[in-house]
């Protein structure tokens, strides 16, 4: 383990806190959190995870624009200034889920074909279910905090199959920050709706 490994885990943690508690700071702490892992996967040579957080790079830019961009009939009754929270309609799930499985198994035949990955179709599923939750997490829809869990759950696993020993402990600090952080997402949005 090296100091870019323990400063990135505990920019992560600072990052997913603040999210949870709907700060619009988490996306600060964003990017320098993808400019760190940037630099540990380059100096790990984990090419495919390097050139990844380019794109959660700009997924941050955008929930970062929309959090403090929304719309008039968007806007949270809590601050008057930031994004309310908001949750999936129903066709909305369906095409979260279908988007997951499809890119999912094109993804994890990739990784089985082309790679040497020991787990391809976890680490494909938990890649989409990773851009998911951050797509939902620009949004402010309060179901990103489920895919989180599911995320985190997915993570712990190959971390520990990995035989790694520090990252599953961090993963399980996201699982936890998840579960509170589903349930203030879930009492704003019926705050919301109660007050609208």
């Amino acid at each position: 383990m090296n100091w870019i490994d323990i400063v990135s885990s505990a920019i992560g943690l600072t990052c997913v806190f603040l999210a949870g508690r709907r700060n619009k700071y988490n996306f600060w702490v964003g990017y320098v959190y993808n400019i760190f892992l940037f630099w540990l996967f380059w100096q790990q040579q984990l090419v495919a995870a390097m050139i990844l957080q380019p794109v959660a790079f700009a997924i941050n830019a955008y929930g970062h624009w929309r959090w403090t961009h929304p719309a008039p009939e968007e806007t949270s009754t809590e601050d008057g200034k930031s994004l309310k929270v908001s949750g999936l309609s129903l066709r909305g799930m369906m095409v979260s889920f279908l988007a997951v499985v499809f890119l999912g198994t094109a993804w994890a035949f990739v990784l089985s074909y082309k790679t040497a990955d020991p787990q391809p179709w976890l680490d494909s599923y938990v890649l989409m279910l990773t851009f998911l939750a951050q797509y939902l997490s620009a949004q402010k829809k309060w179901e990103c905090w489920i895919v989180w869990i599911l995320v985190n759950i997915g993570n712990c696993a190959l971390y520990l199959l990995a035989g790694l020993k520090f990252m599953p402990i961090v993963s399980f600090l996201y699982l936890a920050n998840g579960l509170w952080s589903l349930y203030s997402w879930k009492k704003s949005f019926n705050d919301e709706n109660r007050n609208s």
